[in-house]
């Protein structure tokens, strides 16, 4: 089983119900198992700036599946719940990203692997780094990588259970 890091983020309805809901639907799957949930972040939209603040998180999953297989899966959860992608960078129900699969390096029209942007975004680096602190991304310590980052703008979110 390959060890996978995906990004989850909302800023549109019940950002956390979206997020809670795209975690559900990973653990229905029998090929994937969830070892590992962030706590969940807000922070302020990067790029198009006139939208809401974001939700984000991190999951830690194990899979048999192929990467591109995993990322149709994924593509598959935020059409159910009603991703549009009209704007890019804009507001979305869901966005489910592959950030890190195992070793695996992929450059293609569907699939860039690692994430391409991921080092620069405090909202997948602080998360990703509460239950992976010891991660390397393309040969670089993830404490490094942040910081590196501007890390204002992005708050712990406490719910309450």
């Amino acid at each position: 089983m390959a060890k996978v890091y995906l990004g989850l983020g909302s800023n549109i309805g019940d950002k956390k119900q979206h997020i809670d809901q795209a975690i559900e639907m990973l653990k229905q799957h029998k090929s994937i198992i969830i070892t590992k949930v962030s706590s969940y972040y807000e922070t302020d939209p990067v790029g198009y700036t006139e939208q809401d603040t974001f939700l984000n998180a991190v999951v830690e999953i194990y899979t048999t599946l192929s990467p591109h297989h995993l990322l149709g899966y994924c593509n598959g959860i935020e059409e159910i719940l009603k991703r549009k992608r009209i704007i890019r960078w804009g507001p979305r129900t869901i966005d489910v990203d592959l950030l890190l699969y195992e070793d695996f390096i992929a450059e293609d029209d569907k699939l860039t692997l690692p994430h391409p942007r991921m080092k620069e975004r405090v909202f997948v680096m602080i998360p990703l780094y509460e239950i992976a602190p010891n991660v390397e991304i393309n040969g670089m310590e993830i404490e490094q990588i942040i910081k590196n980052l501007e890390v204002q703008g992005i708050r712990k979110v406490h719910y309450g259970g």
